[in-house]
């Protein structure tokens, strides 16, 4: 079992003595959340609070993912580094393609890519991208940054893209591994298909239940071999005792995804930096070092 730590929408000074302290204790990798600009109207809604309130969201502080990634990546030496998801079909593809490559090069491959759609029509409109089949578009841009990550010359021509044969130098030592977020089927679907892995936004145990049962079901009907290494990255209680780890392990689930505080309260976070570490700390010593 792998162990991600989860910080988000608090004092961007924070993150580095955190991503330093979560390496310490023994984390594998750490969450990097992805949020471009907050409309001041909007009828939309967050899909995995109850209410769909995104209020949570206003007034919070949010450094550009790949810079933040970049900037923890040059303070550490060992922990990984995951956006938690980035929202991948708003964005030029080659130009994610270009910075994910970037940040795994000097990171001497520690970056993870989560990727994911965003509920929100206003993102696509900030940015230029027709909202309409976001995901046709997203698989198109998972299936572009893939190849110009891959360090050889790379063309594509697509619905949406078409790109003559490329190249993008420096390229990552290793493959950048695309682990796609969601819980629709489309979504279960995309991560089978052309994903390394599937990432999980929280819910009861029921429902993770059904969701891996879903995404076995999928992979055991996809002509991509069953075989490959495929990663699951979870939310769950489960994660927060060592018994529960052991039976997330026994569902085949490779990392967990822990954090101490709700990140969806609307507010500033008071948290204090020292009570953040202490928490981190303090699962580290009471669940990593007994797991092993």
């Amino acid at each position: 079992m792998r162990f991600t730590y989860a910080e988000a929408l608090t004092d961007p000074a924070y993150y580095i003595p955190l991503a330093q302290a979560a390496e310490e204790a023994g984390y594998t990798s750490m969450c990097v959340a992805d949020s471009l600009a907050y409309p001041e109207h909007s009828d939309s809604t967050y899909p995995y609070t109850p209410d769909g309130s995104r209020e949570f969201l206003d007034d919070k502080d949010f450094i550009e993912t790949f810079v933040l990634t970049a900037a923890l990546a040059a303070s550490t030496t060992t922990l990984r580094f995951t956006p938690f998801v980035l929202k991948l079909p708003i964005r030029p593809p080659a130009l994610v393609a270009k910075q994910a490559g970037s940040v795994a090069w000097l990171s001497n491959n520690r970056l993870s890519l989560g990727v994911g759609i965003s509920p929100w029509p206003e993102d696509f409109d900030l940015l230029g991208v027709p909202f309409e089949r976001r995901g046709a578009r997203m698989n198109e841009c998972i299936e572009i940054v893939r190849g110009l990550t891959a360090g050889g010359y790379f063309e594509y021509h697509g619905e949406f893209y078409d790109i003559a044969s490329t190249k993008m130098t420096p390229a990552p030592t290793e493959p950048v591994p695309i682990l796609v977020g969601g819980h629709s089927d489309a979504a279960l679907r995309r991560a089978v298909r052309l994903g390394d892995g599937w990432m999980h936004a929280g819910s009861d145990g029921a429902e993770l239940d059904r969701l891996l049962a879903r995404l076995d079901e999928l992979r055991s009907e996809s002509e991509r071999k069953t075989d490959r290494p495929f990663e699951l990255h979870v939310i769950s209680l489960d994660a927060y005792t060592v018994d529960g780890i052991k039976r997330l392990e026994d569902k085949g689930i490779t990392d967990v995804i822990v954090g101490f505080r709700l990140p969806y309260s609307v507010g500033p976070d008071t948290e204090p930096l020292n009570v953040k570490i202490d928490n981190l700390r303090r699962y580290a010593d009471s669940v990593i070092a007994a797991v092993g």
